[in-house]
């Protein structure tokens, strides 16, 4: 079983530092994508992240996508990295999937998440094909808005502002929690899971910055 105060413990807020024009680049479109979204959402964190998640889960399916076909193309091996995007985009459904059962999109929501779904993989996924690197800083800096929106939602549970309730049957299955896991458990392992997307995306964007 997962120990959720560990994962919580080794979650940090961190920030990778712009280095180059396309880090700017992707640091603003994120900020502004950011001020949209507390502007709509304020501190419906439930919702947030029903409509966000739905967006997280598009990089990691386009990114593994795009690779896999250049490395049919090229006839070479691609070190792991199409399984981690796939892996991730996979991780990222499970997200909408539990938050689906915890709270329940208005229609708006759900043409919403249509409309944002559609126009972020048709820019994400030209963007890859232009600029992998800048694709995945962008990824890494909205993770990171991620896990500030995750702790947030973390201090309103133990204020008590939003109720503790119990955690859905699909979240307890997925990460392995105890059965009687409540809300605050699941947001930790989330945002860990957050957490580990900034870094793998960070990574990969500076390992192309290198080639």
């Amino acid at each position: 079983m997962q120990d959720s105060e560990s994962s919580e413990q080794a979650v940090d807020i961190t920030h990778h530092p712009r280095e180059c024009f396309s880090d700017s680049i992707a640091y603003w479109v994120v900020k502004v994508l950011r001020f949209f979204a507390d502007l709509f959402f304020a501190k419906r964190y439930g919702h947030r992240a029903v409509v966000l998640e739905t967006v997280a889960g598009v990089p990691g399916i386009v990114g593994g996508m795009l690779l896999h076909l250049k490395s049919l193309r090229r006839c070479e091996d691609d070190h792991g990295w199409i399984k981690t995007l796939l892996d991730e985009a996979e991780n990222e459904r499970m997200h909408l999937m539990t938050f689906i059962e915890i709270v329940h999109p208005t229609w708006f929501e759900r043409f919403l998440i249509i409309f944002t779904q559609f126009c972020f993989f048709t820019a994400y996924f030209v963007l890859y094909l232009i600029s992998p690197k800048t694709a995945h800083r962008i990824v890494g800096y909205l993770e990171e808005e991620a896990i500030v929106s995750y702790t947030q939602y973390l201090n309103e549970i133990d204020d008590g502002k939003i109720e503790n309730i119990q955690a859905p049957d699909i979240a307890i299955q997925y990460w392995n929690l105890r059965k009687d896991a409540r809300l605050r458990e699941l947001v930790i392992v989330i945002r860990a899971d957050e957490a580990n997307h900034r870094d793998v995306n960070h990574t990969f964007a500076d390992q192309l910055s290198s080639t």
